[in-house]
This record gives structure tokens, sequence and C-alpha cells, in this order.
């Protein structure tokens, strides 16, 4: 009798060559295990397992899957409509001017040049394409980061759980997670945008979780002392005080995003990562490198810009609202304020004392107009 079942088949043919015969034609199998070497007849089909799981998982779930394409499709349009729209001028300006507000005019000067460059080798529209990928998935990662970052924070049992899970995200190759994500929500930039928010998403839970709990202890007590829900002690201690360290989350967030711009290309993603894999399967060293240049000096400006998001400006003594173009703007209405005070102060006589004669003159003149008196 053959009690093999059908879904074992491929396992039994592939264990089939690790099996002995005995003296009676019988299968020793694990009578003749080498205690050496016992993998050359034990193994574990775990290969089988993921398979059958994960065509499982199509089989039943598929709908529910193409049902979650739909916010991140309408999020990654919105930015592709933003950028695509916004003239190339217009963005090197805006952006410029970004970074000069929240770092310094040297940091502007360095983000226009770099824009400028992308645009002179002919990668403007495909930098737009990258950016509004990578921006889709920054949002997604921050949206589902931080409130899981602030749940590891509040239990250790919590974070002992989800601790495997960010390892396992951060040292599997990011080849990996191409296939279930092909196998479930099909190709094109919205896959891309998932596989990059499943690569990406472990720095922004650690750096919160790690910025929360780094909140000094006086700090919490006192605010607890004096009445403070745990929701106000979130918002307005514990957030602010970590908000340097959630940045540089944020920040590794970013970088990671755009490392995985050519690896999402593989699945239809496009931008200057599908520049990159055109010029690779064409042996076309000048594309490659045009795709290369724009996505170095993309992920330049964008690091430079949430490093000095993250920095302290108030160590400065100056306010948001002190520095950059806004203060510069603020700076010359006050000096036209003033000046304009200046002209239009008109000098105002002091009133003359009146003589003894002209008093003396009036008097009599009423008392002639009032003989009676």
């Amino acid at each position: 009798m053959n009690d093999e079942v059908p879904g074992d088949r491929r396992l039994a043919g592939s264990r089939a060559d690790n099996r002995t015969c005995g003296a009676d034609g019988r299968d020793s199998g694990i009578n003749d295990m080498d205690p050496l070497d016992p993998f050359g007849s034990l193994d574990l089909p775990v290969a089988d397992w993921i398979e059958h799981a994960l065509r499982w998982l199509v089989d039943q779930y598929r709908p529910f899957f193409q049902s979650i394409k739909w916010p991140i499709d309408q999020i990654l349009g919105g930015f592709a409509w933003l950028f695509n729209a916004i003239p190339p001028t217009v963005m090197i300006v805006l952006l410029g001017l970004i970074a000069w507000q929240v770092a310094s005019w040297r940091l502007a000067l360095g983000v226009v040049c770099s824009l400028v460059v992308i645009g002179l080798i002919g990668a403007w529209p495909d930098a737009m394409t990258t950016l509004s990928i990578v921006f889709a998935a920054l949002i997604l990662c921050i949206i589902a980061g931080v409130p899981l970052g602030i749940l590891c924070a509040r239990s250790n049992r919590f974070f002992a759980v989800l601790r495997p899970v960010l390892d396992t995200m951060q040292t599997i190759p990011s080849f990996v997670y191409l296939i279930p994500v092909v196998m479930l929500f099909g190709i094109g930039n919205v896959p891309g945008v998932i596989v990059t928010v499943i690569f990406a998403i472990p720095p922004v839970i650690r750096l919160t979780n790690l910025g929360i709990r780094q909140v000094s202890t006086e700090v919490v007590e006192a605010l607890l002392s004096f009445g403070a829900t745990r929701w106000q002690l979130l918002y307005k201690a514990e957030i602010p005080l970590a908000l340097p360290t959630i940045m540089a989350g944020v920040n590794q967030t970013l970088m990671m995003s755009l490392s995985m711009v050519v690896v999402a290309s593989m699945i239809a993603v496009g931008g200057l990562g599908q520049m990159v894999l055109k010029g690779m399967g064409r042996l076309d060293m000048g594309t490659a490198t045009v795709g290369g240049i724009g996505i170095v000096l993309l992920a330049v400006v964008l690091d430079r810009i949430t490093q000095a998001l993250g920095a302290d400006k108030q160590a400065a003594g100056l306010s948001w609202n002190r520095r950059g173009p806004i203060g510069f703007v603020r700076r010359v209405l006050d000096r036209f304020a003033k000046y304009s005070q200046r002209i239009d102060k008109t000098p105002i006589e002091a009133p003359r004392a009146a003589s003894s004669f002209a008093a003396r003159t009036r008097a009599s003149n009423l008392s002639h107009q009032n003989p009676a008196t």
C-alpha cells in the first residue's frame, strides 16, 4: 500500500536520492543515517512549505491584497502628479528655499546646483518619478513605523516579539521580497512602493523606540506628578524630546528607500532605477551612469535636508520664523514699515502762549459787546 499523499510527492522525490537500499532490497532511510553527516539523509522541506503557503494566500486572499493597492495608488498618484506638474525651475527654487529655511544658504546653493545637474544630464522626469515613489514609501513608513515604535517603547513584551521580525526584515536579501510581492500585488510602481516600505520601515521603528526610551525619567515623573495623562506625556514631552532621534530614523528610512530604487525596477518600477537596469541589460554604460548619478545627487539632497530638519536649531538662539527666507522677508518688511512711519510722520507745532496785550484787548472787546456786565 502506498502511504504517500499527493502533496508529498515532491518531498518523496527529493529524498529518493538520499536513501540507500539494504541487503533485502528495502529502503533503509533513517537506519543508515551517518551520525557524522546527518544532513545527508535528513532535511526540512521549508521551500515547499513556503511555496504552498504563498500559493494558498494567492488563491484565497488575492482580492484583499489587490484592495490594499488602492490607497497606496492614490498617495503615489498624488505625488507623481504634483512633482511632474510643477515646472523644473519652480521645483528647483522651491527646494532651494526649503533647504535655506531648514539649514543655511550654503546648503540651498548645493541643492540648487545638484538639481540643475540632474536636469542637465537629462534625468529630470525619471528623478521626479523616483522622488514620488520614495516620498510615498516614506509617508507610509512614518504612518506605520512611528506608532509601532511608540508601542515598542511602552511594552517590552511587544518589542521582544517584534524585534526578531525587524532583524529578519533588515538582514534578508532585498531580492527575496520581490517574489511574494509580485504574486500578491502584481508589477508596477505600486508594488514597488510596497516592497520599499517592507525593506525600509525597520529603522524608523527602532529609532522611535530608542528615542522614547531615552527620555529622562525625571521629566516623565514630574509630568505625571502634576497630573498629566499618558497622551499629554506623549505629545508634550516624549515626542518633542525624542524628535531628533526620530528624525534620524526617518533619514535612514529615506536612504534605504532610495537604495531599493534599482532593485524595485526589476518589477517594472519606473524612475532612475529603470534607467540603470536598462543600461545594465543593454551594456549601455552611459545610460546606467546617468541613472546612477541622478540617484546619488537625489540621495545627497534628501539626506542633507532631512538631517537639517532633525538638527536642534534652537541652540542657535533663532526661532524658525527668524531665519532663512522667512526671516529675511520679515526683516525687509520691518525695515520698510519703519521707513514708512518715518516718512508719514508730520511734526505737530506746540501752542504758543498768548501775550498780555492780546489778552487785555480780547477782554475789552468782550466788555464792549456785553454792556450789561
